[in-house]
């Protein structure tokens, strides 16, 4: 082939080859169009090979115009795949883009659960009277559940609290607590008097639930053990409670009662804090039975190694659930524990 022939084709080639990068619309096409251009096979390809047949000044001045086309190309082709890359980039940023205009969404704040403010407020209330908090295992074995508080194995007691006991091998006599009393019972085996301690948890009783009871429950139990404690400092406690939980103008009173590990024993009732103690459709009478109390029973000092012709004490128990359903004017205890966001999101304020 002539060398003008050659000068020409390469002019051709140049011109397909741009008008080619052009026409591709997707990456895939472009690099389709790379290869007829600038392959091994396609017409510039050949004219390379060419070069070969033509004199030393022939393609010496073939071979400049050769490599200025394929610089030509190469620019043509790579600016083509740099508006494909910006292209790509720019579709991406705006799948991506986030209009700031828009108001932004906050997120929903929690709120504590209605029993966990209660017990929050109870142990408070303890606290600021000198009590300690202390706690213990929710798994226990006869002797502190049941025995070491004066509950013999025939005592008539053992079945009113209908016990859950736990199947372990070789351990007939572990079962869930009834009450955190025997965290009391711990305690008063790990240290000397004087004793001042406050004991919440969870208690485990076989109860079928109902609009007043649930099988796994809260109480929080107080124990005092001190020379010198009478019946009159149990009141007086009661008292700064009932004051501190339900109003100033509480009042307390105190009926008999029987429990095993007291002597003598108490029911203990506050005046109503909606009518204030002359009748309404929560309290009925004016007053509203809260918790069981009493003087601790000299077997439960002796129990746990402390000398009842020296020291004396009281212990009262009150349930969580009790407070929180009188409190927040709670109709069914079941709703406690029902998980329903509607019912909890109201105590957001509280918390």
């Amino acid at each position: 082939m002539e060398p003008a022939e050659m000068v020409e084709q390469l002019e051709s080639e140049l011109a397909r080859g741009r008008a080619a990068f052009e026409a591709a619309t997707t990456l895939e096409e472009l690099e389709a169009a790379q290869i007829s251009v600038l392959g091994r096979k396609a017409p510039f390809g050949q004219l390379q090979r060419g070069l070969g047949s033509l004199e030393e000044a022939q393609r010496r001045t073939v071979g400049a115009r050769v490599n200025a086309v394929r610089a030509a190309l190469t620019d043509s082709l790579e600016a083509r795949r740099v508006e494909f890359r910006e292209a790509a980039d720019s579709t991406l940023l705006e799948a991506d883009r986030i209009d700031l205009s828009l108001p932004g969404r906050r997120p929903r704040s929690g709120s504590l659960h209605p029993l966990t403010l209660v017990e929050r407020e109870v142990i408070e209330v303890f606290v600021s009277l000198g009590f300690r908090v202390v706690q213990g295992p929710e798994i226990e074995d006869d002797w502190h559940n049941f025995q070491a508080l004066n509950i013999p194995i025939d005592h008539p007691a053992r079945t009113m609290k209908d016990s859950l006991f736990v199947a372990i091998p070789g351990h007939p006599e572990l079962l869930l607590r009834t009450e955190t009393s025997a965290v009391q019972i711990r305690t008063m085996q790990s240290q000397p008097p004087p004793v001042y301690i406050i004991a919440p948890g969870r208690v485990y009783r076989r109860e079928t639930p109902d609009a007043t009871h649930l099988p796994v429950f809260h109480q929080a139990e107080g124990l005092v053990v001190d020379e010198g404690i009478t019946f009159a400092d149990l009141k007086g406690t009661l008292e700064a409670i009932a004051k501190e939980l339900f109003g100033a103008s509480r009042r307390v009173r105190l009926g008999p009662a029987y429990f095993p590990f007291v002597e003598p024993g108490a029911e203990v009732g506050v005046s109503c804090f909606l009518c204030d103690g002359v009748g309404c459709r929560v309290c009925g009478n004016g007053w509203i039975e809260l918790l069981g109390a009493g003087m601790v029973h000299p077997t439960v000092l002796e129990n746990c190694g402390y000398d009842p012709e020296r020291y004396t004490g009281f212990a009262f128990g009150v349930g969580i659930e009790r407070i929180a359903l009188l409190r927040y004017a709670i109709p069914d205890i079941r709703m406690l524990v029902d998980g329903d966001v509607r019912f909890l999101a109201q105590f957001g304020a509280a918390s």
